[in-house]
């Protein structure tokens, strides 16, 4: 199976994109995602019998171009009246005399009162017009799935061709090519208006991908191994390369510090603009800036590798998603241009034969039907508001990776916390110890106010007595726990390191327990939670250590709470939202914390697979959100209705959770949650607009309250508003 993603130009509606769509779904496709605001189409190719360039071809004789985006492009010659606003701009002035001489009729002058001369002014703007609309209708009707053009050139068509048959007899109450004239031209300016109205919802997500070139400070080292800095485009660098980036200077791709710290502003990735420290070993974000500092570092990913890439691809893949509430509005979508044009004709027959209008009032009410309405707003209607959803997360550090959750966010009654990592910050210290059955001048200890020691309750762990020292159990701690990626395994080979390191014959990491090895001489060693052995009476402490079935120590681990997750289980409780805390620590643990917090429900001492078991319980109850760090709540993350990881911005790339908060840190998430509804609501509002315009816009044309070019009129201004309502997205006030 492989993920294409192409870039398909000409696509102007929502039918465009339903075009596209089935072509590729007729050609054995999956998963087929196509916007046609922003023209990007992704789909999965799981036959490898499928021919690609069919494909290409099919859409292509539709009318529309394939940007391969793999491929350096040529820039494109500059077509003549190559844009909406060129088109109208040539077409506006011999409307406007076209008008005049109407209203000059009107008011019982005879300005302009010559069919043959109203023809030939016209003449211009039907071919400029029907060049675009004319072309784009036939496009549309081979595909199958008629689009808005057809109306259009339905409706300038009949008036212009009536206009002609007016001419040719002589009869003047047949003359209507103003009305031609108007609705193209009108229609035009509209299509302009949308673009650029519908650019301006996309302007966060543009701007962060765009591509900006800057020079980097490569190094390179001559024969004599002395070092030379010159300067180097930031694109043509490649992984691997050195650079020196100081003060000031923009990171010019991803890169790993070699020597050297700094301040580093990433507000482009998290939305923080606090500057972060960076030291040794540190990634650093391409597009992040050096507030202060001097660092030489080596590339290690560049172009469409980068995190700030997989952030932009993630987001377009988002915004290409359609929530549920948009599926309704696709199918009406596809069979709206028949169902407009057979209300048409039965205008005419009502008008004419029941209302007793004559034919050419008739006629223009028909025309007014076909120019007023307009099926793209049902289409711009999820799009639009996505887009600003999504922008305006992507500046706050939230980075939604399925559109659907925005949806979602309206019905969650319930929210699941991990505990590690996620309540607290991660960061571990060895808070106690002690090695069981050493001296006890040696033995035990009270690390940052841990609280005393009670060797005699821990005394009930001694099956035989241990004759290590501290060093030795330190040394043992860290031979075991260096193998592990549990962030709190780390956190004490951290503090532990050791020059000498116990090699072991077989070691191993038992998910939900700990790790277990086995020497040379065959022992069986654990460290773990109270879990490696049943026998334990007090499960007071984070960690054992056991030797065959001999206990030779415990270790307490502190974490502290982050800052911010009183505030956030607050929020919570404000929105009547339950809160629940999910954890395979101890019981005892769980409940300093939860109390802490105010949390409603704690379930602890969960392995893996229980937390598994409990999210999809939990989920068949009512939608639940599950916020985790995404390293060992993998499983329970994919199972939850919404998944919320706690990322830092280098792992992006890898990430499956439906939200990303970028900054590490849960001060976003009720932010993003608020924005998740707004934007669901934006969608819904904007698609009750889409319909009720329609619903009520073409019973009014019908009756005669609306001429044709004011049909035309209210037609381009249908999406405009679509495009405003998504817009206000941008100053919703929202908490966070």
């Amino acid at each position: 199976m492989e993920t294409i993603n192409w870039k398909v130009e000409g696509m102007t509606c929502s039918n465009c994109a339903l075009s596209v769509n089935k072509v590729l779904l007729k050609q054995g496709m999956k998963k087929v995602q196509v916007n046609a605001i922003t023209g990007d189409v992704s789909f999965l190719v799981v036959d490898e019998h499928v021919n690609l360039e069919t494909a290409r071809k099919n859409i292509s004789n539709l009318g529309y171009r394939i940007v391969d985006e793999s491929m350096p492009e040529e820039p494109e010659k500059k077509k003549f009246l190559g844009t909406y606003l060129e088109k109208f701009w040539v077409c506006l002035p011999f409307t406007l005399i076209l008008m005049a001489g109407h209203w000059s009729m009107t008011l019982g002058y005879h300005f302009l009162h010559n069919a043959w001369l109203q023809m030939f002014i016209s003449l211009p703007v039907m071919i400029v017009g029907m060049s675009y609309f004319g072309k784009s209708a036939y496009k549309s009707l081979t595909s199958g799935i008629p689009n808005m053009d057809v109306l259009i050139v339905l409706g300038a068509s009949a008036a212009f061709i009536y206009s002609l048959i007016g001419t040719i007899t002589d009869d003047m109450n047949k003359i209507f090519y103003e009305t031609a004239a108007s609705i193209l031209t009108i229609v035009l300016f509209g299509n302009w208006m949308e673009d650029f109205s519908v650019e301006k919802t996309q302007k966060a997500i543009n701007e962060l991908a765009k591509v900006q070139k800057v020079m980097a400070n490569m190094i390179a080292y001559d024969d004599a191994h002395n070092e030379n800095i010159f300067p180097i485009e930031n694109t043509l660098l490649k992984v691997g390369d050195i650079i020196l980036i100081k003060t000031g200077e923009q990171v010019p791709m991803d890169c790993k510090i070699l020597s050297g710290d700094a301040e580093v502003n990433e507000a482009i990735i998290s939305g923080e603009s606090v500057p972060l420290f960076k030291k040794q070993g540190d990634i650093l974000i391409g597009g992040s800036v050096l507030a202060n500092g001097t660092v030489k570092c080596y590339v290690t990913a560049t172009g469409k590798d980068t995190v700030l890439n997989g952030i932009v691809t993630m987001m377009k893949q988002a915004q290409g998603q359609k929530p549920p509430v948009q599926l309704l509005a696709d199918k009406i979508s596809a069979i709206f241009v028949p169902l407009v044009l057979s209300i048409a004709l039965l205008t005419i027959a009502l008008n004419f034969f029941f209302m007793h209008q004559t034919f050419e009032e008739s006629l223009m009410r028909s025309i007014a039907v076909m120019v007023i309405s307009c099926p793209c707003a049902m289409g711009l209607a999820t799009p639009a508001a996505i887009a600003v959803g999504l922008g305006r997360a992507a500046k706050h550090g939230i980075l939604y990776t399925q559109s659907e959750s925005m949806e979602l966010f309206a019905q969650v009654k319930q929210i699941v916390f991990d505990k590690t990592g996620t309540l607290t910050t991660g960061e571990f210290k060895v808070s106690a110890f002690q090695v069981i059955g050493a001296d006890l001048q040696d033995a035990s200890f009270k690390l940052q106010d841990a609280g005393e020691v009670n060797l005699e309750k821990d005394s009930s762990l001694i099956t035989h007595s241990s004759s290590l020292t501290t060093e030795q159990f330190k040394q043992l701690v860290y031979s075991l726990e260096k193998f592990s990626n549990h962030p709190i395994a780390k956190s004490i080979a951290k503090e532990w390191k050791s020059n000498e390191v116990i090699k072991w014959k077989k070691i191993e990491e038992i998910k939900g327990l700990g790790m277990t090895a086995i020497d040379k001489e065959g022992n069986v060693y654990w460290i773990g939670s109270s879990k490696i052995d049943e026998n334990i009476m007090d499960k007071s402490h984070h960690l054992y250590v056991k030797k065959n079935t001999t206990f030779i120590g415990w270790i307490d681990i502190a974490d502290e709470l982050r800052e911010e997750a009183k505030n956030v289980i607050a929020f919570c409780k404000k929105e009547n939202i339950k809160t629940i805390l999910l954890s395979g620590d101890n019981m005892a643990k769980c409940k300093q914390v939860g109390d802490t917090l105010g949390i409603d429900e704690i379930i602890a001492e969960q392995t893996p697979q229980q937390k598994l078991d409990t999210i999809e319980r939990l989920c068949k109850i009512t939608p639940t959100v599950m916020v985790g760090d995404g390293i060992n709540d993998a499983p329970a993350l994919a199972k939850a209705t919404i998944s919320i990881s706690i990322s830092s911005a280098s792992q992006l790339a890898i990430q499956s959770a439906s939200v990303v908060l970028m900054n590490s840190g849960l001060q976003k998430l009720p932010m993003a949650m608020q924005l998740g509804r707004h934007t669901y609501n934006t969608v819904k509002g904007n698609l009750f607009w889409a319909f009720f315009y329609n619903i009520i816009a073409i019973p009014f044309a019908a009756i005669g309250l609306f001429t044709p070019t004011a049909g035309a009129l209210l037609m381009g201004c249908s999406d405009v508003v679509l495009a405003i309502n998504s817009l206000r997205l941008n100053w919703k006030k929202v908490d966070g």
